[in-house]
This record gives C-alpha cells, sequence and structure tokens, in this order.
C-alpha cells in the first residue's frame, strides 16, 4: 500500500504520536491512561483506534486503543510505526486459567500461545511469539514495585471470546475442550486475545512489545469452588503500564548516555 501522510486507520501523522505507546483494547479507557501523563491531549479518534499524546519524564508518551483481536492490534502497530513509535505496552484484561491465578492480580506475560490467526500472516507456526525481555522486566518490577501481586509467565490468545467461554456449544467443541485441557496442563496463567500478534508483529517491525493484564476473572477457579470476586477495575494494569514506561525511559537514556560516552 502507498505510503500515506495521514495513516489510514488511526488518522495520525508523524509527530503526533510518541516511540513509546500503551495499548489498551477499550477506547474508553484511553483518556483515563492520558489523565497519567503530563500535558496530554487528544489527536484522533476512528473506529476503535482512540490517540492521546503527552508526556512522562519529558519524553513524548501515546496511548492508542486496538479493539478486541489480533488483527486490530497489529492495524495500530503498522501505523503507529511507520509514524515513529517502536516500544509498546499492551494493558489489558484477560481471564485467568491457573489456580493461582486470582481476579484482581496483575499477568505479565513472557510470551503468548498462538491459538489466533493475525501472527501466521506474519510469521510460520514455528516461531514463537515471545515477549522483549526488557519491556517484561520493566513490567514485571513496576508491579512488584506498586505492591502488586503479580504472576509472570505464558499467556494464551485466542480470535474467539465464545469459544473460550461456551466451547460445549461450538462444532468443536471436541478441539477446544482438548486444546484448553492442554493449556491447563502446561501452567499457562491466563487467556486474552492481543499478545501473540503483536509480540510476532513486533519482531517483523523491529519493535519491542511486552503486555500486562488485570484478572477479572478465572473459571478454572470457580469450576473448582474457589472463592473469589469478579474484579472490573483495570487501572491496576494502567498502573504498571506507566510506571514500566518511567523505568524504560530512565534506562533507554542511561544507555543512551554511556554509548556516547563510549564514542
Amino acid at each position: 500500500m502507498q505510503q500515506l501522510e495521514k495513516q489510514f486507520h488511526i488518522h495520525c501523522v508523524e509527530g503526533d504520536v510518541g516511540r513509546y505507546v500503551i495499548l489498551p483494547g477499550d477506547p474508553g479507557r484511553c483518556a483515563s491512561i492520558a489523565a497519567l501523563f503530563d500535558d496530554a491531549h487528544h489527536v484522533s479518534q476512528n473506529r476503535e483506534f482512540n490517540v492521546y499524546t503527552g508526556y512522562l519524564l519529558g519524553e513524548k508518551v501515546s496511548v492508542c486503543s486496538t479493539g478486541i483481536g489480533g488483527p486490530s492490534a497489529s492495524i495500530a502497530m503498522e501505523e503507529l510505526h511507520n509514524i515513529g513509535a517502536d516500544t509498546f505496552l499492551r494493558a489489558g484484561t484477560c481471564g485467568g486459567i491457573h489456580l493461582k491465578v486470582r481476579a484482581g492480580d496483575i499477568v505479565v506475560a513472557t510470551g503468548a500461545i498462538r491459538y489466533e490467526h493475525t501472527s501466521v500472516e506474519y510469521a510460520p507456526i514455528e516461531y514463537p511469539a515471545v515477549a522483549n525481555l526488557d519491556v517484561t522486566l520493566a513490567l514485571r518490577d513496576a508491579a512488584l514495585a506498586l505492591g502488586k501481586t503479580a504472576h509472570v509467565g505464558v499467556v494464551q490468545c485466542k480470535d474467539a471470546f465464545y469459544g473460550q467461554h461456551s466451547p460445549q456449544k461450538m462444532p468443536v467443541s471436541y478441539e477446544l475442550l482438548n486444546k484448553w485441557e492442554a493449556w491447563k496442563r502446561l501452567g499457562v496463567l491466563a487467556s486474552e486475545m492481543e499478545s501473540a500478534a503483536l509480540f510476532v508483529v513486533a519482531d517483523a517491525l523491529g519493535c519491542r512489545c511486552g503486555s500486562c493484564f488485570h484478572v477479572i476473572w478465572n473459571q478454572e477457579r470457580e469450576a473448582a469452588g474457589l472463592d473469589q470476586t469478579m474484579s472490573e477495575d483495570t487501572s491496576s494494569a494502567v498502573r504498571v503500564a506507566v510506571e514500566a514506561l518511567k523505568r524504560l525511559i530512565k534506562a533507554d537514556r542511561a544507555a543512551e548516555t554511556a554509548a556516547r560516552a563510549g564514542e
């Protein structure tokens, strides 16, 4: 596709966004995330893509919603990268799988099961969907510094929300139920819908990407009769992402200073 001055879907041009971007799913969360920036302003809104830009520690940063699932998330990352972004932090929600993962906890993804299709159009299925190590460590350390209960490990990504929540109703229930059992046996922490695509697309573009999630519910804890309370306040994952961004900005500046000193 011919390069456009204004990106086709996010309606932004070069200079509108910073190199660091937080990626929530819900467009409605963007204003509250931007409120944690300094001097934030609204840049654009089109379809599921809502963009704000501000500053953290004097560095230009942005937030751009991606909608639900890998297809729209990959579009956001592609277009943001076209205009200068290179570091992405997904801050979203997930459903717990492992029994130790409780509603209200934070999950930081080290990698994602590619049980979706967007990533297949970027890399063969044998290629792993792995989060960037620096971003992952920043998210983990930010969660711990903020006193959050954080779990670090592999998450599962899918395309069909109801394929997870009502698998027995699907014509391919035999496959969905068997796969789910495999995820459980492998110790997968949680299920969500974007990270596999984002991790693979980031590698294809030469970018950095990591993900953290607020756990809303754990259907396996429910099935096991374990106590839990649904948690729909996603602000904890957002604050973890913002704190992680600050850590990345400081680390990047220190690395750049060291590189200049060595020249």
